[in-house]
């Protein structure tokens, strides 16, 4: 089995329940991350501030 490093904390992710990331790159769906779980996932997103100035979708009532 092959080991795949967590893009957060480093560990393999195949020795948890693993999360993998993908974005579209040219029309097709490719692999761009790879996490030990959601937590490591929600730390990463934290620490980089991805989610900073984002939305999908505000509805204002």
């Amino acid at each position: 089995m092959s080991q795949t490093a967590c893009d957060y904390c480093g560990c393999d992710v195949t020795a948890h329940d693993p999360v993998y990331v993908e974005e579209l790159v040219d029309g097709t769906r490719t692999q761009t991350g790879a996490f030990c779980t959601y937590g490591c996932l929600a730390a990463h997103i934290e620490h980089e501030g991805l989610a900073t100035g984002t939305t999908c979708r505000v509805e204002f009532e």
